[in-house]
């Protein structure tokens, strides 16, 4: 990696809220250039607004791999070369117990939350290579490690997120091109009005009681992970609020 994160040039899916808008605001604070991808154009195109002109504006749904590939192709000149992917866009639906839940929801966090990240990997990962610098930031979850009930295949599609970036190390031992894992545990961020459909009463729940991760935590570890000499790979990075730990076992016990 550069000796300054000014000289990067990053790229930040799911970057209109939450883990994604802060990380992209803190490597804007750094003097990086940086790609704001996202669904939501109002939002990336304020955010770019704020960042001024080193920040630039994609709208891109990367479920869609043909537009994730002509959106990478057409990027301006000062932004195409990209050193760093942040592969933050991701969602959860739901909390049904598996025989409950809905295909639908299913569907469309592997949808996003697998097939998403590989689009926008395979299509930008050939140029790391070919440059020898990059690095890759795969943001995952706890969830792909520790079950908990309802977290069926939300948490499947974040072991496949941690398991694929220890297999992208594995390809790519031999070229400059880092790979991080960031595991995040219980972050208090649009994340849970998401997973239930707006229902703020009940987004609200799982903080109760609880001081939770924020993204200014999340951001700050993928920055810290990225600042390292560029010999130096940080494989993985879990990280919880203080009041979380991975849950024992479960017992259900007849009575």
């Amino acid at each position: 990696m550069p000796s300054s994160l000014s000289e990067l040039r990053v790229l930040v899916t799911g970057a209109s809220a939450g883990f994604g808008e802060v990380i992209a605001q803190r490597f804007a604070a750094e003097g990086a250039r940086v790609i704001l991808c996202a669904r939501r154009t109002d939002r990336i195109e304020a955010l770019a607004e704020r960042l001024g002109e080193r920040a630039h504006a994609l709208t891109l749904d990367v479920t869609d791999r043909a537009a994730v590939d002509r959106a990478l192709a057409s990027l301006p000149a000062d932004f195409a070369a990209i050193d760093v992917l942040v592969n933050n866009a991701g969602l959860a639906l739901g909390i049904e117990p598996a025989h409950r839940a809905s295909l639908d929801h299913w569907e469309q966090m592997i949808a996003t939350n697998v097939r998403g990240l590989l689009y926008v990997t395979r299509a930008l990962l050939p140029g790391m290579v070919a440059r020898e610098r990059g690095h890759v930031v795969n943001v995952s979850s706890v969830a792909g490690t520790y079950p908990y009930p309802g977290g069926n295949v939300y948490g499947a599609t974040k072991a496949f997120v941690t398991q694929l970036s220890l297999g992208l190390r594995a390809d790519l031992i031999g070229h400059r091109v880092r790979v991080t894992d960031i595991e995040p545990g219980l972050a208090e961020t649009e994340f849970s009005l998401v997973r239930f459909e707006g229902d703020a009463q009940a987004a609200a729940k799982p903080y109760a009681g609880i001081e939770p991760l924020t993204a200014e935590d999340v951001a700050e570890a993928v920055i810290w992970a990225v600042r390292q000499p560029r010999h130096v790979n940080v494989n993985r990075i879990e990280l919880m609020p203080v009041m979380q730990a991975f849950a024992g076992f479960a017992f259900h016990r007849e009575r």
